[in-house]
């Protein structure tokens, strides 16, 4: 059994969490327990562990306020080009540890904890994750958020208050089942609420054609009150702002036109409009075209530009008066990015209020609309894409309909200028869809009324250019961009793994955590024996936690000398779990066959979430679970395999398994992941990656040298030609007897013997409807573990591979991509200057 880990090894020093000089301990625990002392009132003189995380919580926010207030001044005097990044998603995870190592506190605040007898660990386990995301996108934008603040950019995240995140996965024999996540339960301390900005959102209505110009009228009101949270950049006194909205019922809601009696009613009917932020649509990679999604939709984008409207015309700090009168300088001072589609009526919107309140002419607004806004996609999925029926448009925001159509009919007179006589172009080009439903298509509205797309890996925008928006870059190259996404070394490196960043920086120093590209100094060291025994002895001290956390938590021995193989993603037909699946039971196969065999032990871990309605996702999850309860309880295995289900995968439990992980799956069908992040956090936390040439793995495997990944399967090209020729599974199914094997126990209930034919849908799928081609990578893939296994056995050999990977992850900072937005779409420039901190004489 892994020792545990003693106080003193916990505890000990390290110099990439900020020193803890002896004023600085002694006024954090004044502060601690001033906070404390006005938590726990008067029926109550008891402290809990929540009481001691919220006094911890309040005493390490009391470092943020000045920095924020500071910075917000620092905006308002010097007047910057502000960036507005808009997302229905923020998958923040938690906020006290980043804040903390994002302020240089960490070490301080641990020893102060320490003094008052507490554990600081503890503490950090009772916040709640803010898991307003589903996966990739929402992660994104909270790193992005962390770059744009540790950048200086004059940054804004906007996006809904959620009061239920993600679900919480629990398994219950086997499956999956969701349980509501009450993340606000408790309070959050890291927001506050402003009410004094709270704005008006209409729905519904009609448009009346008055000699005034268009009036959108008979609307109802939601307001939208906003809650602003704090976002620290990186050691340089930056602290920006994520605003999210929470939607308020206005208190004459169906009061004004209630009948007798109708009283309560109306009140209880406040519900529905403050609905709208009740609860994150569980969704990734999949479009579920209801109302309220639109209205969630809207509702955002409504409050945020009115904010970013007043904000604009209001330039000094402190003042109300109206500086600015005229937006045609508008683009000059605000950059709009849409993260995906999900904010795309920000277009619309924007010309409405152009339009209508503000009362420029048609050239005139579009030509402010197009410079403002950018659009980054983040699929090619088909299934994914947003395509919004006209009649519930027509119902809920009739203007923007005719806003829309406007858009539609001036686009395609340009196109058939272009291209005379080619109605099928029009037709491909149309924002409108015509057909049983007529549908708007918001990525082309998207595309028409922005200046920049960007798709989020190398080869996921060539494949943007080369298909999906192929008519649309014949027309205008110059709009079409590529920003490879990154991650923050921060949270992925700093804090979740400090004893890597430590061994880093004693080689090359600390400023690599702002400058990732200077991990290539690693390479220099590549043959230094101190370096190699230093990495593999920080895996293998992050195993052994990962191993007593399992233990805990999972009530699972493992054998934490085994090669930890690991595919934490959301569960999805095109990411391919259903790979990881048939290579198991082939090694489980083996095994059984060979058992005097040296194998190579493992233990395989499978997490992610299935969104609620996707039955196939849920039956892989069950899929997993049935080999494990097979595998993990037969004695001629032993602990050489073992197979576990990660259950309730999220940011949290991410930041404990990726440093622990030697083996990172990224296995999607070659052109169907667009970039993965994942992919990265694995690579700059010591992992080797097995996968094939997709989204950014291709470019990982060109920044480490693609000798040092297992890169195998068909590229993008192959699985086209097969796309031409045909696929056929059955083919592969008889040629190939370790595949054969493996889907005859699945089929005929050697995994499922209560019930056997429990899997007959996924078994189907595979064999005669499989649009990601499983079996066609089946053989490339099992051979590449081979490698994999073979090389597992030289530690040596093994870990100098991890070096040549670490060193090869500048590219992958979200620091990078962030500057490359900056200079090259929304035209701003980055900068590491520290501002002033509060105490530090004004300027």
């Amino acid at each position: 059994m892994p020792k545990p880990l003693t106080d003193q090894d916990k505890r000990k020093q390290i110099s990439v969490r900020g020193l803890a000089g002896v004023e600085n301990v002694s006024d954090l625990k004044t502060n601690f327990n001033r906070h404390l002392h006005f938590t726990l009132v008067k029926d109550r003189n008891v402290a809990t562990k929540r009481d001691y995380y919220f006094a911890l919580a309040n005493t390490v926010r009391d470092h943020l306020v000045g920095r924020w207030i500071r910075t917000q001044q620092h905006y308002y005097e010097k007047d910057p080009k502000r960036v507005y990044y808009l997302s229905l998603e923020f998958y923040m995870g938690r906020t006290l540890q980043n804040t903390m190592v994002n302020l240089a506190l960490e070490n301080a605040c641990d020893e102060a904890t320490y003094q008052l007898g507490l554990d600081m660990e503890e503490l950090q386990d009772i916040e709640e994750d803010a898991g307003l995301g589903n996966g990739g996108l929402g992660r994104l934008a909270a790193c992005f958020l962390d770059s744009m603040a540790s950048l200086g950019l004059a940054a804004y995240g906007y996006g809904i208050r959620y009061e239920f995140g993600i679900f919480n996965q629990k398994i219950v024999n086997g499956w999956q089942v969701e349980e509501a996540d009450d993340w606000l339960r408790y309070g959050n301390p890291w927001e506050k609420a402003r009410p004094e900005y709270m704005r008006p959102v209409h729905f519904y209505g009609r448009v009346e054609h008055t000699p005034e110009g268009l009036k959108w009228v008979d609307t109802q009101v939601v307001l939208a009150l906003p809650y602003d949270t704090p976002v620290p950049g990186y050691r340089n006194n930056v602290v920006n702002t994520m605003r999210l909205w929470s939607a308020k019922a206005p208190c004459d809601f169906n009061l004004k036109d209630f009948n007798v009696g109708g009283y309560i009613q109306a009140v209880l009917d406040r519900n529905l409009a403050e609905n709208i932020s009740r609860v994150l649509y569980p969704n990734d990679n999949f479009f579920e075209g209801k109302e309220l999604r639109l209205k969630q939709e809207y509702f955002v984008v409504a409050a945020t530009l009115q904010d970013i409207v007043r904000r604009f015309k209001s330039s000094k700090f402190g003042s109300t008066e109206v500086v600015r009168v005229d937006l045609s300088t508008l683009p000059d001072k605000v950059a709009i990015q849409l993260n995906d589609t999900h904010p795309a009526m920000a277009i619309p919107e924007l010309m409405r209020i152009l339009l209508d309140t503000e009362h420029q002419t048609w050239e005139k607004a579009w030509d402010i609309c197009t410079r403002t806004c950018a659009y980054t996609n983040h699929t090619v999925l088909p299934e994914a894409l947003e395509r919004w029926p006209t009649d519930l448009l027509q119902n809920l925001l009739p203007r923007h309909l005719e806003i829309i159509y406007e858009i539609n009919r001036r686009h395609l007179e340009r196109i058939a200028k272009l291209y005379p006589g080619d109605q099928d172009r029009l037709r491909r080009m149309s924002l409108v869809e015509e057909g049983d439903q007529k549908k708007i298509n918001m990525a082309h509205l998207c595309i028409v009324g922005s200046h920049a797309v960007n798709g989020v890996a190398r080869i996921h925008s060539d494949i943007l250019k080369a298909t999906l928006f192929k008519d649309f870059y014949e027309v205008d190259p110059h709009k079409f961009q590529n920003k490879t996404n990154g991650i923050t070394p921060r949270r992925w490196l700093v804090m979740c793994n400090p004893g890597l960043a430590e061994v880093i920086a004693e080689r090359i120093g600390e400023d690599y955590i702002r400058d990732l590209d200077q991990l290539k100094k690693l390479l220099t060291f590549v043959d230094d024996d101190s370096l190699i025994h230093d990495i593999a002895k920080v895996k293998q001290e992050n195993k052994l936690k990962f191993s007593a956390y399992l233990e805990e938590h999972y009530k699972v021995k493992i054998n934490p000398n085994s090669m930890f193989d690991v595919q934490v993603k959301r569960i999805h037909e095109y990411k391919r779990q259903l790979l990881n699946c048939l290579h198991i039971i082939t090694l489980y196969n083996r095994i059984k066959k060979e058992p005097n065999k040296n194998w190579t032990p493992r233990t395989i871990m499978i997490g992610g979430k299935a969104a609620p309605g996707y039955h196939t996702a849920k039956l892989i999850i069950r899929l997993i679970t049935a080999i494990g309860e097979i595998v993990n309880h037969d004695t001629v295995v032993g602990d050489r395999l073992k197979v576990i289900f990660l259950e309730n995968y999220k940011v949290t439990l991410a930041e404990k398994i990726i440093p622990a992980s030697d083996l990172s799956e990224q296995i999607s069908t070659a052109g169907t992941e667009a970039s993965g992040t994942g992919n990265m956090k694995f690579m700059l936390n010591g992992a080797l990656t097995i996968g094939t040439m997709d989204g950014a793995n291709v470019e990982m495997a060109e920044e480490a040298g693609e000798e040092n990944l297992f890169i195998f399967g068909m590229r993008v090209d192959d699985v086209d030609a097969m796309d031409k020729s045909g696929y056929d599974a059955m083919d592969y199914y008889n040629r190939i007897p370790e595949l054969k094997q493996a889907m005859d126990q699945i089929a005929g209930g050697f995994f499922s013997p209560d019930q056997h034919d429990l899997f007959k849908d996924i078994v189907n799928m595979l064999l005669h409807h499989d649009r990601f081609k499983v079996f066609a990578d089946y053989e490339a893939y099992i051979k590449c573990q081979e490698k994999v296994s073979a090389l597992y056995k030289n530690p040596k050999e093994w870990t100098k591979m991890v070096i040549h990977n670490i060193a090869g992850c500048g590219k992958f900072s979200s620091d990078r991509t962030i500057s490359q937005y900056a200079r090259e779409i929304w035209g701003m420039e980055p900068s590491l200057e520290r501002i002033p901190a509060p105490d530090d004489p004004r300027q």
